[in-house]
């Protein structure tokens, strides 16, 4: 697989991904801690017009790291983008976000990361951790799950052979919501796979 090498824990890599965004015209750069009540509005009705055009909650996701099958990537979610995901995915059922629904997002201090990864072992991924590096400091997170035993992949029982998540929340208060950041998984037994986010891209 080009670009991708193994480690010999069974871990695979794909050396400094950078983030891939999209964004719309007029959007505001750098994560929004205390949304506006316009920023807010704005959202709801994006989740409405993408599911409008049959855009799905997933092709909503700030998604970074690699666009090839078969190589680690993510996500990250953020307020705004939490309501731009649930406005889509409750127009899609003919439903809008009420105001408690709202309010529930909003009242979430964590910014959530979703990484999958690839390994050759069905346990590669137990015991994984997460963190941030911001401007020489490091950012721990407040909680990290991680799926004990992998799935396989399409290409099982070659390699890689299993994909598994690992799934962390960072305190918005612990973050510079402007910074560049790198965003390092390990797993239990060795190795590493690094992403190199711009946050100053992310709403």
């Amino acid at each position: 697989m080009r670009g991708v090498r193994r480690l010999p824990v069974g871990f695979w890599l794909v050396g400094s991904l950078v983030v891939v965004l999209s964004r719309s015209a007029g959007s505001s750069y750098a994560i929004e801690v205390q949304p506006t009540a316009e920023q807010i509005q704005a959202q709801v009705e994006r989740g409405k017009l993408a599911a409008s055009q049959g855009v799905s909650p997933e092709q909503l996701h700030t998604w970074f790291g690699a666009t090839e099958d078969l190589a680690p990537r993510g996500f990250i979610m953020t307020k705004l983008g939490s309501l731009l995901v649930m406005a889509n995915h409750l127009a899609l059922r003919a439903l809008s976000p009420t105001d408690q629904d709202i309010a529930q997002v909003l009242a979430n201090e964590h910014v959530l990361v979703n990484v999958v990864l690839y390994g050759d072992r069905v346990n590669f991924a137990a015991d994984s951790y997460i963190v941030l590096e911001q401007a020489g400091r490091t950012v721990k997170p407040s909680t990290v799950r991680f799926d004990a035993r992998g799935d396989r992949t399409t290409v099982w029982p070659q390699q890689p052979a299993y994909r598994a998540k690992v799934i962390a929340q960072f305190a918005y208060a612990e973050l510079d919501p402007r910074a560049k950041t790198t965003l390092t998984v390990f797993p239990s037994s060795g190795g590493q796979v690094s992403f190199e986010l711009d946050f100053s891209r992310i709403e």
